[in-house]
C-alpha cells in the first residue's frame, strides 16, 4: 500500500517534470544525458572499487584512497534524475522493445523468414491502402473546390 502511494506520487512528479521539460528540448537533453553519464559513472566506480577490494585485498594501494560510497551515490543520483525526467527505462531498453513486449510479439531474431515476409507484405498492403485513401481524399478536395 505504501509502495503504491510512493509510486503514484513519483509518477505524478515525473509527468509534471516531463511536461515542463518538453518545452525546452535542449535543457531536457542536457539533463537526460547528464543523468545517464552520472549513472554509468557510478557503475564504473563501483566496479573499480570492488575489483580492487577483492583482488588486491585490504593491503592494496588504491582501496584506502577510494571512497566506497562514491559509486553507489552516483548510481542513486543518476537513477533519481533519470526517473524524475522519465528517461530511465527508455534510455536503457528502448520504446520498441517495450511496445513489442506489450503486444507479446516475438523478437526479430526469433521470427522465421516466413513471418518476417508476412509482416513486410502487411506493411506493403497498408501503404497501398493509405495511397488509395490519399487519392480519394484529393479527388474529394478537388470536387469541393469546384
Amino acid at each position: 500500500m505504501v509502495f503504491q502511494k510512493i509510486y503514484n506520487l513519483a509518477d505524478k512528479l515525473e509527468d509534471k517534470v516531463r511536461g515542463k521539460l518538453s518545452h525546452y528540448p535542449i535543457i531536457y537533453a542536457f539533463i537526460g544525458g547528464s543523468g545517464i553519464i552520472i549513472f554509468w559513472r557510478g557503475i564504473w566506480h563501483t566496479m573499480d572499487y570492488l575489483m580492487e577490494f577483492f583482488f588486491l585485498g585490504f593491503n592494496g594501494f588504491g582501496v584506502p584512497s577510494l571512497l566506497w560510497w562514491d559509486g553507489p551515490l552516483s548510481i542513486a543520483i543518476g537513477v533519481v534524475l533519470l526517473l524524475t525526467v522519465g528517461l530511465f527505462v527508455t534510455s536503457f531498453i528502448g520504446n520498441e522493445i517495450i511496445i513489442s513486449g506489450l503486444k507479446r510479439e516475438k523478437k526479430i531474431v526469433e521470427k522465421t523468414e516466413e513471418e518476417v515476409g508476412e509482416e513486410l507484405n502487411e506493411d506493403k498492403k497498408i501503404k497501398h491502402e493509405i495511397h488509395e485513401m490519399d487519392g480519394r481524399l484529393r479527388r474529394i478536395e478537388d470536387i469541393l473546390k469546384k
